[in-house]
């Protein structure tokens, strides 16, 4: 008998339809503008999305007001094109009362940090297991162009045609001031590196955040060219590795140490320092963490990519249930009339 079940069971996962890329093509036209980090982003979540063998109709998307708010269209996959700056709160929602789904949050610097920021920094908090893209083109392309919570001091737009003189939000040290489990950054222009980034994410169990560096062709074109392209990449951007010492640089010879609390590059060919002197990586410590979001802004520092923090801490969605439980197993399951006509109740004539 046992011989027939495994029988059973192992013709039942042989015939799983094993996903591609295509199948989480949708239909519809893609209506970004002509080379909008966008297209790269959407095409790097549909190469990884298959490697996670869960089946379509247990993902949703979930985007609020913006360009980066057209994702859940072009997945075929369930999804809301929520409202603005509330895609956190409608997934939370989703995700306590259906925690079996992988549920995704699709937003941009705008969505999230201006008018969704006090969500933003809750669903952070309250760990729950979902998955938060954030694509940081620091502006408003949607609306054409207006200054947002990203844009660097001094920028000139629509809107502060004389500069800004809003200092920027930091999305990687905003998430890890929240309380983020796991907080990373990646680049529209690296495919390997954020299909990487997308997959550990996916695989962290409670909410993980990560920061996009997306270019707006149309609005602020060349935002992060200094950190995408070839001929600067390698001078401007250190690389995370769990680990691993902070080494970076065209020859590898360049280095981050620490000198107290503070990150200051070093030459590793001078002889005054080696390997063993530089800050080694390690996404478990907190304090860490802040050092290098902190050298986001910092000219004279590298700007550091990857998984900057990667901790467990109790989910939300798995308290709530235990909560609900023991609710049960103490007062019973209840009913929702006499729930309804209990405490003061009072007709109106």
């Amino acid at each position: 008998m046992n011989t027939l079940i495994e029988e059973v069971v192992n013709k039942i996962q042989s015939s799983e339809k094993k996903y591609t890329a295509k199948d989480f093509s949708s239909d519809q036209d893609v209506r970004w503008c002509p080379g909008c980090g966008d297209y790269s982003i959407l095409a790097q979540v549909q190469r990884v999305m298959p490697d996670f063998n869960v089946p379509k109709e247990k993902i949703v998307f979930v985007s609020g007001i913006g360009c980066s708010s057209r994702f859940p269209y072009y997945m075929n996959t369930y999804g809301f094109h929520s409202i603005h700056g509330r895609a956190t709160a409608i997934a939370s929602g989703l995700k306590i009362a259906r925690p079996d789904l992988m549920v995704w949050i699709v937003t941009g610097d705008g969505d999230a940090l201006s008018i969704g920021g006090n969500h933003f920094i809750h669903l952070l908090r309250r760990n729950l297991d979902v998955n938060i893209l954030l694509f940081n083109n620091q502006i408003y392309g949607l609306t054409k162009g207006q200054y947002s919570p990203t844009s660097e001091f001094g920028k000139i737009t629509k809107s502060t045609p004389f500069g800004s003189v809003d200092n920027p939000f930091n999305p990687v040290a905003l998430a890890l001031g929240s309380s983020g489990t796991f907080v990373a950054r990646t680049l529209d222009r690296d495919p390997k590196h954020m299909q990487n980034i997308i997959k550990r994410a996916a695989e962290h169990k409670g909410t993980s955040f990560v920061e996009i560096y997306q270019n707006c062709n149309v609005f602020n074109d060349g935002a992060f060219f200094q950190f995408t392209e070839k001929e600067t990449k390698s001078e401007s951007v250190i690389f995370l590795e769990h680990g691993k010492p902070l080494i970076f640089g065209i020859n590898k010879d360049k280095g981050i140490r620490l000198d107290g609390f503070t990150p200051k590059v070093v030459s590793l060919t001078d002889g005054k320092y080696s390997e063993s002197d530089l800050m080694v990586h390690n996404e478990k410590d907190s304090t860490l963490a802040f050092i290098l979001a902190n050298m986001t802004y910092n000219e004279e520092l590298p700007r550091p990519v990857g998984v900057f923090q990667n901790i467990d801490r109790p989910i939300y969605e798995n308290e709530v249930e235990k909560q609900i439980q023991f609710s049960k197993n103490k007062l019973g399951k209840g009913e929702l009339e006499k729930i309804l006509n209990s405490g003061e109740t009072w007709e109106i004539a």
